[in-house]
Formats: structure tokens, sequence, C-alpha cells
């Protein structure tokens, strides 16, 4: 046999024999790429695309109806029970004086002009007005105003004087997300670095994984700018973006290095290693590349933009990281040689190739003799961990989930707590020939009327009319915090009853409810209605490609069952911290929370496919031991200890990458970061090394079960140089293991 049996094989062989043209044909695909990026701006969600339901079609109303949105801030003065209300009105009177003199601020109203902007118990005033000009010139527009607002702070210092808006606000996040990122990038990398060097314990053997993840992320990037002019993206899919890349392109190179190093020191020789490694390694990888990559397509199915701009950025990093392994690896390890040994660490010694390690021979020795048992226990550790998950509390990310300790995010909760639903009202968008037509502001002062009677919203209610006269907002404050059930009864009260019997009356009237909760309801509705499809998308896809794959219908279920498990195990974990508050303290967490509502899909998506990393690994060899002649008993443990170091190896630096995201401001990233550490630790460790082996055992040559009917699949062997003799004599189980062990030197 030879390395051209699968196109893995194929493509590694022939970029080992032509390393010249490998390398710079990579190096001019990521130059190209980034040059793409350079010239070709990254097209960003708009505001629109963010919308769904009932909101989208209000904004839709809108644009077609010439609405331009303001740029709207708000300002808030409060006093403290102690202090004289004459100081708060002092404040109140400067500021409002400050802001008409400012060029920049239009149509403010305060309370001085009779707006019911003062809070129930009087401590409290509003002041709101719009930024003059092109909104998309706000970001400009709103230095000078926050001077003034700070100015007038200083003289009154008694009373609190706080801006808030959307300008503000995103200033002050895109601060705060860019600190996130470059976060990312410093905790990441030196940490991939440190793991690199305990498990190899050579420089260049560490490097060289390092380096091709970084250049496929790069070329990801800027590639991405092309497929953002389809799918558009936001900052979040960048970091996602980053940390999914440098995981999945470090272990796949760790796979491809570990295999030709396990070969060559076996004795074969440098062209045999690099053909070994690409037939075998090199085919697992494009199987798992080919499963992130489908997994991650059930995100189209949702039909929601910022889930399709993740998973584009998410397929192009990873398909950049497989085309690489495949291509510029082989070529970069049949240049470097022997040489990827340089810069060995003294105090690191080397253990020889064919010497076992002791843990893993006697964890499995134990499973392999007592499957039952340690399938029962590992499967009720991960059923026990799933639990809490059925009472999963999911939530809009909203306020709650940004930096709490954010100036701007502390005058939100301020504002919210002196005029509940304020900050973020409902809005009701008329559609009319003419919205000052005295029927139409009739009905809406009637609205108005019935809508503060119900008990469920509170003023200020506000009432704004675009320039062409057929399109009316009115701001309608609910209450309750925006997310809860309150807010959402409120909600359903205004739409359902509220507005249909009032402007919702009127003959040739549009009216269509909006604002931050009915967006949230929209997306429930919305994950009801696609989830479903996502996950089976993503299964049957799965199942069929690892049917045609191994040939067994026995192992596409059991990967299958086993990935649900250690996906059901981490929703588990996340409720208990994030909801319970177990351990929250450690992640920086002040308080509990629910689960974001886009997390739980947008995860399992993720990690059924990067589960199947380890799991094609640990197939692929058990399925060579097996092509081998050796019973399924052996295979399994042959295939386990010898694939154990290195997916352990790869285990640890998907996890602490993942750990990093738990480092970051926002609370949805550190619930993906803890979901995704905590499933990725299970599946290399409780998962593969336990609940597989056992499971396999239990199930003897049942395992390659494969129905008459599907004899025609493909045949895909998994070894790729002739093998000699002995080896297919069963191995004693006390001499099956021929790889060290994760973070020992070789």
């Amino acid at each position: 046999m030879d390395g051209s049996r699968n196109l893995a094989g194929r493509v590694g062989r022939w970029s080992a024999r032509h390393r010249r043209t490998a390398v710079l044909g990579w190096l001019a695909f990521v130059l190209a790429a980034v040059a793409v990026g350079a010239f070709v701006p990254q097209a960003q969600l708009t505001s629109a695309e963010q919308t769904l339901g009932e909101p989208a079609r209000a904004q839709q109303i809108l644009a077609d109806n010439g609405w331009e949105e303001p740029a709207s801030e708000m300002v808030l003065v409060q006093r403290e029970a102690d202090v004289p209300e004459a100081a708060a009105t002092a404040a109140l009177t400067d500021l409002v004086g400050e802001l008409r003199a400012t060029p920049e601020v239009a149509n403010l109203v305060s309370p001085l002009d009779g707006a019911p902007l003062v809070s129930a118990d009087g401590r409290s005033a509003l002041v709101t007005f719009d930024l003059a000009g092109d909104p998309d010139d706000a970001a400009e527009q709103i230095a000078p105003v926050q001077e003034v607002v700070a100015a007038v702070a200083a003289e009154h210092d008694d009373v609190r004087v706080e801006q808030f808006g959307g300008t503000s606000a995103d200033l002050a996040l895109s601060d705060t997300l860019d600190a996130d990122f470059q976060r990312a990038e410093l905790l990441s990398i030196p940490i991939i670095l440190a793991v690199l060097l305990l498990t190899f314990g050579a420089l260049v053997a560490a490097l060289l994984p390092l380096v091709f993840a970084l250049s496929a992320f790069v070329g990801a990037l800027g590639l991405l700018s092309l497929t953002s002019q389809i799918w558009h993206v936001d900052q979040t899919a960048q970091i996602v973006m980053l940390l999914i890349g440098l995981a999945v392109g470090v272990d796949y190179s760790l796979f491809y290095l570990k295999r030709e190093r396990e070969e060559r020191a076996k004795g074969a020789g440098p062209v045999d290693a690099l053909d070994v490694a690409a037939a075998t390694s090199g085919h697992s990888v494009l199987i798992s590349g080919i499963t992130v990559v489908v997994a991650m397509a059930g995100m189209f199915l949702t039909g929601f933009s910022v889930f399709t701009g993740v998973a584009s950025a998410t397929i192009l990093v990873v398909a950049c990281s497989v085309l690489g392994s495949l291509t510029v690896l082989p070529a970069m390890m049949a240049w470097l040689g022997d040489r990827v040994e340089k810069g060995r660490l003294p105090f690191l010694r080397r253990r020889a190739a064919d010497r076992p390690g002791r843990f893993w021979p006697v964890v499995l020795g134990a499973v392999l003799r007592r499957p039952l048992v340690a399938a029962v226990v590992a499967g009720g550790v991960l059923v026990g961990l799933a639990v809490p998950a059925a009472s999963m509390d999911l939530r809009a990310e909203g306020v709650q989930d940004l930096p709490q300790d954010l100036a701007v995010i502390q005058t939100y909760n301020r504002i919210t707590e002196a005029f509940p639903g304020g900050p973020s009202p409902a809005e009701v968008v008329i559609e009319a020939p003419d919205v000052t037509a005295p029927q139409v502001q009739a009905a809406i002062a009637e609205l108005r009327e019935r809508a503060l009677a119900s008990g469920q919203m509170n003023e200020p209610i506000a009432v704004e009319a675009g320039a062409t006269g057929t399109v009316a907002v009115v701001s309608v404050p609910l209450v309750g915090d925006g997310e809860e059930q309150a807010s959402r009864d409120a909600l359903a009260t205004l739409a359902d009853e509220l507005v249909p019997a009032t402007v919702g009356a009127l003959d040739g009237v549009t009216a269509v409810v909006s604002g931050g909760t009915a967006y949230s309801v929209a997306f429930d509705e919305l994950m009801a209605e696609r989830t479903p499809w996502v996950f089976g998308f993503v299964l049957v896809l799965a199942f069929l490609l690892l049917l045609v794959s191994f040939r067994s219908v026995t192992v596409a279920v059991t990967a299958i069952v086993l990935n649900l498990l250690s996906v059901a195990a981490a929703y588990g974990v996340m409720v208990l911290v994030f909801e319970e508050g177990v351990g929250a303290g450690l992640i920086g967490l002040d308080g509990t929370s629910a689960i974001v509502n886009w997390i739980p899909l947008f995860l399992f998506v993720i990690l059924f496919g990067l589960s199947m990393d380890y799991h094609v690994f640990i197939l692929s060899r058990i399925s060579e031991a097996r092509d081998r002649g050796l019973a399924t008993r052996d295979a399994v443990a042959q295939g386990i200890t010898s694939s154990a170091g290195v997916v352990t190896s790869a285990a640890v630096i998907m996890v602490f990458v993942f750990l990093t995201f738990v480092t970051l401001s926002m609370t949805s990233m550190k619930q993906i970061g803890l979901g995704l550490a905590v499933a990725v630790l299970l599946d290399a460790t409780v998962v593969r090394a336990l609940l597989l082996p056992a499971v396999m055992q239990l199930l003897g040559e049942r395992n390659w079960y494969l129905p008459r009917w599907l004899a025609w699949l493909p045949s895909v062997r998994h070894e790729s140089v002739p093998v000699p003799p002995a080896a297919a004599v069963p191995v004693p189980r006390r001499e099956v293991v021929d790889e060290p062990l994760v973070l020992s030197a070789d």
C-alpha cells in the first residue's frame, strides 16, 4: 500500500515532494487573502439584520417612509435623599441651558418644559435629546456634548449628572471589545506555546503548529472580507474565529506532527513517515474538518444574520486550517526533517517512542476488564452533570450581559431603576396617510391613556413623527427589566389588546409593536421553530459522514450519542455556574444570571464538530489496528493508548484556549468559553478514555456492523504503508502502547 490510498495521502505526498511549490503557494495564498482584506472592507451587520419578526417589519416600515433613526441620548440628573431639591434643580437648569447652546444637540426635551421626565420619588430627572446631523456621524458629534455634561457634573458635584445613549454606549463597548480581542490574543498564544513546548520538548516542533495556525487565521480573516459581502459579520464573529482557528489549527498540525515523529521513532525513513502521517492523521484531519464545516453550516438554517455571520467566519478558518494541514504542513515537515527537534529544552528528557506510558494503560486495562462498570460510572457522571440543563433559563442578550463596571452601564441601571423601561421602551410604529390627522392623534392619545391605566406601562410615553408625515413612533416603557415575564406580559397587553383597540382600529393605518422585548419574543419563537431543523441537519449529516468514513452503523450511532452526552453535560455545568452560582466568583461573575438564548444552539454546532476531532482520530487508530488483523479488544486497546498522548495534548490546548473566553468582559463570552472548555475536557477524558472503550468492548464485533444493502459504500483504509507480519499477531494488553503520554518530552 502507498500514501495515495486516500485524498489526504495523495495531497500530502505531493506537497512533501514539491515542498517549495507548496510553501510558496501557501504564502501566496495568505498574502493574497491579506491584500483582499486590506482593499475590501468587511461588511458589518446592520441594525435591520440583527432584528427579526415584528421588529423587523417595523424597521421596514420606517425605512420605506424615509425615517432616519436619530442618534438619541439622555442625561440623568439625580440627587440623594439628603441633598436639597434646589441643588438638583440648579444642576438641571444649568444642564439644559448648556445643552441648548450646544450646536450638536437637537430636539431637547426636559422637565423644565413640562415633560413627564421626573421619577416617582422626585429625586431623578431625565433630559432627552438627539444628536444633530447625520446619525452615521454621531460618534464624531458626541464629544462636545459629553464635555458639556462632564463640566456640569463637575460644577454640581453634590448631584449625579450622567449621560447614556446608543452612541455613548457603543463607544464605551467598542473600546471594551477591542481590549477583549487583544486580551484573547495575548493570553491564548503563550498558553498554546507553553503546552506545545511541554508536549514536544523542542522549540522548533512547538513553533511549527502555532505559526501554521496563525497563518491559517490570517488568511481566513482576509477572505472574511469577501464572504462578509454576502453574510455580514460583527466583532464577536472575529473573536470566535480567532480562538476556534487557533484551537483547530494547532490540533490538526499536532495530530500530523506527532504521527510523523512516531513513525520516525519506529525506524521509518523520512519519506515513509510523512506518507503514513498524511494518509492517517491527514485523513483524520480531513474528516474532522468536514464535520466541523457541516456542523457550522447548520447555523444557516436559522435564517438569522448574526448566526450566519459567525458560521461563515468559523467555516472559513476551519477550511483554511484543513487546507494548510494537507499542503504546507507536510511540505514544512519534509523541509525541516529531523531538524524539527532543534531547540530541545534540556530539562525535558526525551522518552523512547516504544516505551509505554503508565497512566493510560492502567486506566484502559481497568476499563476493558470491567467494561459494564466503567460504562455505568462514566455514563452516570455525564448524565449527572447534564441533569441541571433541564432547568436551563434562557434570556436574550441585554445589558445584564455587558461589563457591569462600565460607567455607562451603571448609568443605564440607575435610569432603569428610576424610570422602569425608560432606556429601552417598546415602540409602536404607526404608518398612515397622515399621522397628524385628528383621528390618528386622538387614537394615539387614547393609547397613551390606556397604557398608563393598565399599570403595566410607565411614563415617559413619547411620540415622534417622521418628516414625511406618514409615520410616527410611540415609545412606551414597560414594567420590569425588559426580559422578565412582567415585561413580556406587558408587551402582550400592548400588542394584543391596546394597539388593536386604538390606532390599529383605524382604517388605512398600520401599527406594529417593536422594541427590545418584542425582539426577544421573536427570537425565542424563531429558535423554537428552527432549532429542531438545525439539530436534525447536523446529526444526519454527521451520521452519514461517519458511516462513509468507517463503514459502520454502530460506530456512527455511538459517536453521535457520546457527543450528545458531552454537550448535555456542558449545558448542565453552565447552569450550575451561571444560574446557581457554583464557582461563579472564580470566573469574575458578580452574581447569577440566565443563559443567553443563542448560546445553546451555537455551542451545540461547534462542540459537535470539534469533538469529532478526537473521535475520528481515535477511531482511525482503532481501525488501523483492526485492518492489521487485531481482534476488536486489542484494536481498541492499541488505538486508544497509542492516541492518548496526542489527544490529551490537543485537549489541553483547546481547553486553555477556550478558557481565555472566560477572562473576557461579556457574560456571553464567559458562557461560551466555559461551555466549550468543559465539553472538550469531558470529551477527551470521560468520553474518549472511559466511555468509548467500555462501549466498544461491550459491543465487540458488533462495532463494525454494516447492513448488506450498504455494502456498496466505499472502503477507506487507515494505514498507508506495509506493516511487518508480526503486527498481525494480537498484542498482549500490557504491551499495546506505542506512543508516549501527553506532556512527556516526546
